[in-house]
C-alpha cells in the first residue's frame, strides 16, 4: 500500500494539471471570441467605402449632410455658362423709290397641248396611254392606242372596191385579247359620201392593235380610236393619234 502511494499522488497531480490546462484553454478560447466580436461589430468611415469590408449586420443610416455636399458640386458643373450678347439686328431700310412695274415678271408656262382626236399613234416607247378627246359608243373613255402591227396594203386593198380616194376614214374599237380589235364603229370620213369609213370598219378584223395601258397593265377591252389615209395608191402610209 505505502508503495502505491507515489504513484497515486503522481496520477492525481497529472489529473489536477490536465483539468487547469482545460480550463486555461476556455477562457482563452472566450476572450479570443470577445476579441473578435469587437473586431467585426466596429467599423470606421474608411471601412465602410472599401468593397472587400463584409456587410455590417446593422441597415447603414442615410448621410444627408453628405449627398447634398456631393449634389452641390454637379449643379454647379451643369449651370451653363451666360450667353453671349447677340448684336441689335440693324433697323430696316424703308424705301421711296419702290414700283411694282419694276419687278420682273415671270414667264408663262406655254399653254397645255390639245388632247389628240385620232388614234392610234405609233410610239413604242412605253409609258400610260393618253386619253384623247371623245368617248366610246356608249360614253366609254377612248385612247389612242398603238399599232402592234402596221397593216398590209392587201388587208386595206380587198376593201375598197365601192370606195372613193383619196381620204381617210375614221374608226372607234374596242380592243380583245392577242391585240385584236372588235365591236368597231364608224365615226368619220372625208370626203363625205365617199365610203372609206365602212371600208376601214371591213378591214378592222385584221388590224394588230396594242390596248391602253394605265401604270405598266394592259387594259383591255378599252375603247381605241383609229385613222386610215388612203392615197391613189391604196396603202396605209399615216397613223395619227
Amino acid at each position: 500500500m505505502r508503495r502505491r502511494l507515489p504513484a497515486l499522488a503522481l496520477t492525481l497531480a497529472i489529473e489536477v494539471l490536465l483539468v487547469l490546462m482545460l480550463l486555461s484553454l476556455g477562457s482563452a478560447k472566450r476572450e479570443i471570441a470577445e476579441m473578435r466580436d469587437t473586431l467585426v461589430a466596429f467599423t470606421s468611415p474608411e471601412a465602410q467605402d472599401e468593397p472587400d469590408e463584409a456587410p455590417s449586420s446593422e441597415p447603414a443610416r442615410p448621410q444627408p449632410p453628405a449627398a447634398s455636399s456631393a449634389a452641390a458640386p454637379r449643379e454647379r458643373q451643369a449651370a451653363p455658362s451666360p450667353a453671349a450678347p447677340q448684336p441689335a439686328a440693324p433697323p430696316p431700310i424703308l424705301r421711296n423709290d419702290f414700283s411694282l412695274e419694276s419687278v420682273p415678271r415671270t414667264s408663262q408656262s406655254p399653254a397645255a397641248e390639245a388632247p389628240q382626236a385620232y388614234g392610234p399613234a405609233f410610239t413604242p416607247a412605253p409609258g400610260d396611254t393618253p386619253q384623247i378627246a371623245g368617248s366610246g359608243p356608249n360614253g366609254e373613255p377612248l385612247y389612242a392606242a398603238r399599232w402592234y402591227r402596221r397593216p398590209y396594203d392587201d388587208e386595206l386593198a380587198g376593201y375598197l372596191s365601192t370606195a372613193q380616194g383619196p381620204g381617210w376614214g375614221l374608226i372607234d374599237c374596242r380592243t380583245a385579247p392577242d391585240f385584236r380589235v372588235e365591236d368597231c364603229v364608224v365615226v368619220g370620213e372625208s370626203p363625205r359620201g365617199s365610203g372609206l369609213g365602212k371600208a376601214v370598219q371591213a378591214a378592222a378584223w385584221q388590224f394588230k392593235v396594242r390596248p391602253p395601258q394605265r401604270g405598266g397593265r394592259p387594259m383591255v377591252g378599252e375603247w381605241v380610236r383609229i385613222r386610215i389615209d388612203y392615197q391613189l395608191r391604196p396603202r396605209a402610209d399615216r397613223f395619227e393619234g
